[in-house]
């Protein structure tokens, strides 16, 4: 098993910064990626980014690249999400979560094995 507490979420106005952070505790040696996800009412869960737990891999949804950044503490077991120039449409409840087994796409959220409680995001116009 492996838990996750996500924190950092808020209220921003749009072309604001806020940082994310997710703990991960548990089985943490089992963890081959990271990532965060988001959640906006009526929608479906998406992806926004991963990175790899060994390495230096890092991957991004087109609609947050060059605005967002996703960085890692090993030795914390935390992983980050840095969230600049946010626009209203990233208002959602963002989610982390941890992939504990090779295989399957990083984008896909059914291959991530465990998931945070949530942090909501609101971006005011």
């Amino acid at each position: 098993q492996v838990q996750l507490v996500e924190s950092g979420g808020g209220l921003v106005q749009a072309g604001g910064s806020l940082r994310l952070s997710c703990a991960a505790s548990g089985r943490t040696l089992s963890i081959v990626t990271m990532g965060w996800f988001r959640q906006a009412p009526g929608k479906e869960r998406e992806f926004v980014a991963t990175i790899t737990w060994s390495g230096s891999g890092t991957y991004y949804a087109d609609s947050v690249k060059g605005r967002f950044t996703i960085s890692r503490d090993n030795a914390k077991n935390t992983v980050y999400l840095q969230m600049d120039s946010l626009k209203p449409e990233d208002t959602a409840v963002y989610y982390c979560a941890t992939k504990n087994s090779y295989g399957g796409s990083l984008y896909n959220v059914r291959v991530y094995n465990y998931w945070g409680q949530g942090t909501q995001v609101t971006v005011s116009s």
